[in-house]
Formats: structure tokens, C-alpha cells, sequence
């Protein structure tokens, strides 16, 4: 069988080259045409398919850097309200503070107002008691009551006299 196969017979080499030629005929006549369209219909995909992902990458890319601008821009604008509202913040501290301070100072005025006046309240009461006392004091001495306005107005003239020592 091995001298079969490397016995080379003159007209099967013939006959397959007819066949060859047969072949390669109809291929020719009938298939390269479809082949080739069939190919170049492939390369045009191929190359519609890298343009529109170029296409789609450039875009992509466009929409990406639009992106990242908006979100620096919207860092930027946080940033600018963050700092706002800090200003705000201390500028509404401050002026509680000095609300507060200005309360502080008034409900003081008025405390020492308060005690000036319950202080000429208490002397005047001091005085008039005084001089009730005095009169009762000087009637019960002379044995005889003078006019009680006279008295008054002596005793008041006294204490103003010892209250300016």
C-alpha cells in the first residue's frame, strides 16, 4: 500500500488537473465575485465599526471633560456657599453677642436706677421717720407740742446739714 501512494500515474495527474482546472473555473466563474463582496462588505463593517467607536470615544471623552468642569465648578461653587454661610454664621454670633451685651448693659442701668431710687426712697423714709422722732423726742422735753410743719422743716434742715458732713 506504501508503493501505491508514491506510484505517480501520468493520467491520474492529468485527470486531476482537469478537475483542478473545472474547479478553479467555476469557483472563478461563480465564487470569487461573492467572495470579494462578501469580503469587502466585511471591511467596510470592520472600518464602520472603528469609526463609530473612534466617534464614540471622542465623545465619550467631550462628555467626560464636561463633566469633570461641572463638578469642579460645582466643588467650586460648594466651597463658595460653605464659605458664605461660615460669614453669615459669625456675623449672626456677633451680633447676638452684641444683643446680649447691650441687654446686659441695659437690665444693669436699670438695676442701678432700682437702687438709686429704693435708696432716696429708704432716706426719705429715714428722714421722715427722723423727723417724726425728733419732734416726739423735743415735744416730750418741752412738755408742749409746737406746730408739727415747723418741727419738719427744722429736723430737715438738720439732717441736710449732718448729711452734707
Amino acid at each position: 500500500m506504501a508503493d501505491a501512494l508514491l506510484n505517480v500515474s501520468p493520467g491520474l495527474i492529468i485527470w486531476t488537473l482537469v478537475n483542478f482546472g473545472i474547479f478553479f473555473f467555476l469557483i472563478a466563474k461563480f465564487g470569487f465575485k461573492p467572495m470579494i463582496a462578501s469580503l469587502e462588505n466585511r471591511e467596510k463593517s470592520i472600518s464602520n465599526a472603528i469609526s463609530e467607536s473612534e466617534r464614540l470615544h471622542a465623545e465619550a471623552q467631550k462628555l467626560f471633560s464636561e463633566s469633570q468642569a461641572k463638578l469642579g465648578a460645582a466643588h467650586n461653587e460648594m466651597m463658595e456657599l460653605v464659605k458664605q454661610g461660615k460669614t453669615q454664621a459669625e456675623a449672626i454670633v456677633r451680633q447676638a453677642q452684641e444683643q446680649a451685651e447691650k441687654v446686659k448693659k441695659e437690665k444693669l442701668e436699670q438695676a442701678i436706677r432700682e437702687i438709686e431710687r429704693e435708696k432716696e426712697q429708704a432716706i426719705q423714709s429715714l428722714r421722715t421717720e427722723m423727723a417724726t422722732l425728733v419732734v416726739a423726742a423735743t415735744s416730750k422735753m418741752l412738755g408742749n407740742t409746737l406746730d408739727e410743719e415747723k418741727h419738719k422743716t427744722l429736723v430737715n434742715q438738720y439732717i441736710d446739714q449732718v448729711s452734707r458732713n
